[in-house]
């Protein structure tokens, strides 16, 4: 399975590649057969196996952990969280993926720089979309952070959707980066270094008793 974003790209590469080898010399198309296969690559969208567990978070994004830290998240949620970032180089899965069910609330893009996305102070300076969402498991944000090759981030939702846990909500293009900010109490279960996976791996989980 291919990406939607993804298609411009299959197609334009595919159709350079057969005008290479009809106009110019057959040899030649193998560098656009090459970019082809990458593109491929890139905008795959294999299904996920979802966790069912009650009261846990899946990672939205696949890539390696980068910071595990508790912040005050003073823009959107105005509350203690703890924040996870996740980077994926362009070898990764770039859908990203809903950590929980709910009903988004705000999604907000912000131009920026696009400096490397492993840097911490990438997560603000650089361009993003934050999308916030509350459900069941309290009120989370997560961001999607272009990075020095990824130009462009994409949200496929808007204010009143309703998300499922694992459910598709975006591509980010070409290496970048994911922050989300949990409720704090959130027991984590992932740490820096560790791999994810979006829709399967769990990041942490709230007691609901105690929410309750």
């Amino acid at each position: 399975m291919i990406a939607p974003e993804g298609w411009p790209f299959v197609v334009v590469f595919a159709l350079l590649a057969i005008a290479t080898g009809v106009v110019l010399r057959p040899w030649l198309s193998i560098f656009p057969v090459l970019l082809l296969c990458f593109m491929l690559f890139f905008f795959r969208d294999p299904e996920r196996m979802v966790p069912q567990d009650a009261g846990v978070f899946v990672s939205p994004a696949d890539g390696e952990v980068v910071l595990v830290k508790e912040v005050y998240e003073d823009r959107y949620l105005k509350a203690d969280t703890v924040m996870i970032s996740v980077f994926m180089s362009p070898f990764n899965v770039h859908v990203n993926r809903a950590p929980m069910d709910g009903v988004v609330l705000d999604v907000v893009h912000v131009p920026g720089k696009f400096m490397a996305a492993f840097k911490e102070e990438a997560s603000l300076a650089n361009e993003h979309i934050n999308m916030v969402m509350e459900g069941d498991l309290g009120r989370i944000l997560v961001r999607q952070v272009a990075g020095f090759l990824a130009r462009r981030a994409v949200c496929r939702v808007k204010p009143g959707d309703q998300l499922k846990r694992g459910e598709r909500y975006g591509v980010i293009k070409f290496g970048s980066r994911l922050d989300i900010y949990l409720p704090k109490g959130t027991s984590i279960s992932v740490a820096v270094n560790d791999r994810v996976t979006a829709g399967e791996t769990i990041l942490g989980a709230v007691n609901l008793r105690n929410k309750g």
